[in-house]
C-alpha cells in the first residue's frame, strides 16, 4: 500500500459540508419543485419523505458507516473499502459500481455544470434581456442540440468555451487533494450559494401579482400551485410518483453513487458518523425543499402560468427560468444570482464524483497525485468530448443519465443495503454507527435496515422495470406492454448502443484494477490481523 501521509478531513464541519455540497446540487433547485409540481404538490410531498425516512436517511447513514469502519483499515475507494469491511470477493465488484456510476455520472454532468457557467456569463453581459429573445433555440444552439458536433468549438455563444473552463477548474481542485482542494471549495461555495438562494427568495416572494391584468398569477397561489394538495389519493396510488419520489431522494441525497462512503472513509476512527450524517441530510433538505421548492416554480407561475411549468430539469432550469428573469423587474442581477448558484452547486457535486475513481487509482497503483490526476483527466476528458459531440437532442447525456444515473444506482443501493443488513448484520453495523456518537439512534432501525429499506427498494426498482423498461401500463384486468422509449433507444440509437458500450468499457478496466487491487488489499488485511510483536 502507499506510504503517501494518509489525507483526512481538517474538521468535523468541512466533512459534513463537502458531503452536503456533493448532495446539494442542480436537483434542489430545479428537479425537487418542477416534480413536486407536475405529481400534485402535497401527494409528491407525502412520498417524498416516506422515501426520504425510508431509505435517504438510513442510506445516508450506512454509507457514513461504512466508509468509516473502511477508512480506519486504511482503505479510502469504495471497492477496497467493501473489500476489507465484508472480506468477500465479490464485494469490490460491489465497490467498484459505485466509483463507475460516480465516473460516469461526470462525463454528463461536467457538461450541465458549464451550461450553469455559461448561462451566468450571457445573463451578465445582457443576452437574456434582449428583446424577442427565444428561449428555447438560444438553449439548443448553445448545447449543439440541433445536430452532433455543432457546438464543438470555443466561441461564447456555445458550451465548449464553459465546457473547457469548468473541466480545468474541477481537476485543479481535486489536485490541490482533501483538505486543502475539497474541504475548502466547500467550505466557501456552500455558504455563498445559500446566501445567494435566500436573496433570490425574498425576491420571489415579494413580488406580489407581477401583472395587473393577470390578477390570479400572484405569489400566493403559486406557492399554492407548487405546495396545496391536488387529488392526494389519486396521486398516492400513482406508481409513477413514488418512483419520482424516490428517484428525487437519490439524485438529491448522492446515496447509492460511491460519493459518501469515500468521504466518510477520511474521518478519524471517533469521528461521529450518526449526527454528522443527519446534519449533511438536513442541511440538503433545508436547500432543496426550504430555498428551492420556493424558487423556481412559484416565479414561472407569477410570469408564465401554469402551462409554463415543466417537469424537465433542462426544460425548467435553462429555457423557463431564464424566461422569468427576462421579465421580472431587476431580473439581469437575479439571473445572474441565479446561475451563479446552480454553477456552485454543480460545482461541488461534480468534485466529489472524481474522488472515488482518484482514491481507486492511488490506492492499487502506489502512483502520485499528479499522476492520478493526469490519467483521471485523459479518462474524463474522452469521455465528455464524447458527451460533447454527440449531442443532437442530447442523446448521449440522456442515455448515460437513465442506464447509470438512474437504473445503475437503484441496482448499488438496493444490493448495498441489503449487504449491510444481512452479510455485515444491522445489529453490528448498528453499534458501530453509534461508537462515538453524540446522537442515540434507535434499536429500531436494526430490523428497518433488514427487512423495511430493501423491501422498499426492490418495490421501487421493481416498478421502474415495468414503467420505464418494459411499458407496462399497471392494469390487471387488461395489461398492456408498450416498449419505451429508452428501450427502443436501446435497440435502434447507434448513439444510445455507443452510450452503453462505454459503460461495459469502463467496467472492464474498473474490474482490470479491482483484480490488482484484491491482491494488495489481501495482503494488508493479513498484515492488520497478525498480532503485534512482543516487545
Amino acid at each position: 500500500m502507499s506510504k503517501r501521509p494518509p489525507e483526512l478531513w481538517s474538521s468535523r464541519l468541512g466533512a459534513i459540508l463537502a458531503v452536503s455540497g456533493s448532495a446539494v446540487g442542480l436537483g434542489n433547485f430545479i428537479r425537487f419543485p418542477a416534480l413536486a409540481a407536475e405529481y400534485g404538490g402535497g401527494a409528491f410531498m407525502i412520498a417524498y419523505f416516506v422515501s426520504l425516512l425510508v431509505i435517504g436517511i438510513p442510506l445516508s447513514w450506512i454509507e457514513w458507516t461504512v466508509g468509516r469502519m473502511g477508512g480506519t483499515a486504511g482503505f479510502h475507494s469504495s471497492a477496497g473499502i467493501l473489500h476489507a469491511v465484508y472480506r468477500r470477493p465479490w464485494a469490490r465488484y460491489l465497490g467498484g459500481l459505485g466509483i463507475i456510476i460516480a465516473l460516469l455520472i461526470y462525463l454528463y454532468y461536467i457538461h450541465i455544470e458549464a451550461w450553469c457557467l455559461g448561462y451566468a456569463y450571457h445573463a451578465a453581459i445582457g443576452t437574456f434581456q434582449e428583446p424577442g429573445l427565444n428561449f428555447g433555440a438560444f438553449f439548443t444552439n448553445f448545447t449543439g442540440g440541433s445536430a452532433n458536433g455543432s457546438s464543438f468549438h470555443f466561441s461564447p455563444t456555445h458550451v465548449g468555451l464553459f465546457l473547457l473552463t469548468a473541466f480545468v477548474l474541477n481537476l485543479a481542485i481535486i489536485h490541490r487533494g482533501l483538505s486543502k482542494g475539497i474541504e475548502k471549495i466547500c467550505i466557501y461555495a456552500l455558504p455563498m450559494l445559500f446566501v445567494l438562494a435566500v436573496i433570490i427568495l425574498v425576491r420571489v416572494l415579494t413580488l406580489g401579482t407581477p401583472d395587473a391584468a393577470k390578477p390570479d398569477q400572484n405569489v400566493l397561489n403559486g406557492l399554492g400551485y407548487l405546495w396545496n394538495p391536488r387529488d392526494i389519493g389519486a396521486g398516492l396510488r400513482r406508481p409513477e410518483l413514488w418512483l419520482a419520489a424516490a428517484g428525487q431522494i437519490f439524485f438529491s441525497l448522492s446515496v447509492g453513487m460511491g460519493v459518501i462512503i469515500t468521504y466518510a472513509s477520511y474521518l478519524k476512527p471517533q469521528d461521529d458518523v450518526a449526527l454528522s450524517g443527519l446534519t449533511a441530510v438536513s442541511a440538503n433538505e433545508v436547500c432543496e425543499v426550504g430555498l428551492g421548492g420556493l424558487i423556481s416554480v412559484p416565479a414561472a407561475f407569477m410570469f408564465l402560468g401554469a402551462t409554463a411549468i415543466t417537469s424537465s430539469t433542462i426544460g425548467m432550469g435553462f429555457i423557463v427560468l431564464p424566461d422569468v428573469f427576462a421579465r421580472m423587474p431587476g431580473g439581469q442581477a437575479f439571473a445572474i444570482a441565479y446561475f451563479t448558484l446552480l454553477f456552485l452547486a454543480a460545482l461541488t457535486s461534480s468534485i466529489s464524483m472524481l474522488q472515488p475513481a482518484l482514491a481507486l487509482l492511488e490506492e492499487v497503483t502506489d502512483m502520485g497525485r499528479n499522476a492520478s490526476v493526469a490519467i483521471l483527466s485523459v479518462l474524463t476528458a474522452g469521455g465528455a468530448s464524447y458527451v460533447w459531440w454527440f449531442s443532437q437532442d442530447l442523446k448521449a447525456l440522456d442515455t448515460l443519465d437513465f442506464w447509470v444515473g438512474t437504473f445503475a444506482i437503484y441496482v448499488q443501493a438496493s444490493l448495498f443495503v441489503i449487504c449491510f443488513g444481512w452479510v455485515l448484520g444491522a445489529e453490528r453495523g448498528l453499534a458501530e454507527a453509534r461508537r462515538g456518537a453524540r446522537m442515540h439512534l434507535p434499536d429500531f432501525l436494526a430490523p428497518m435496515i433488514r427487512y423495511v429499506c430493501p423491501a422498499y427498494l426492490l418495490l421501487i426498482f421493481g416498478v421502474f422495470i415495468l414503467n420505464d423498461i418494459v411499458g407496462w401500463n399497471f392494469s390487471l384486468t387488461a395489461p398492456a406492454f408498450t416498449r419505451t422509449a429508452k428501450l427502443d433507444d436501446l435497440l435502434t440509437s447507434p448513439v444510445a448502443q455507443t452510450s452503453v458500450g462505454i459503460i461495459l468499457l469502463l467496467a472492464l478496466l474498473t474490474t482490470a484494477l479491482l483484480e490488482r487491487g484484491a491482491r494488495r488489499w489481501d495482503a494488508r488485511l493479513d498484515a492488520l490481523a497478525k498480532p503485534s510483536p512482543t516487545p
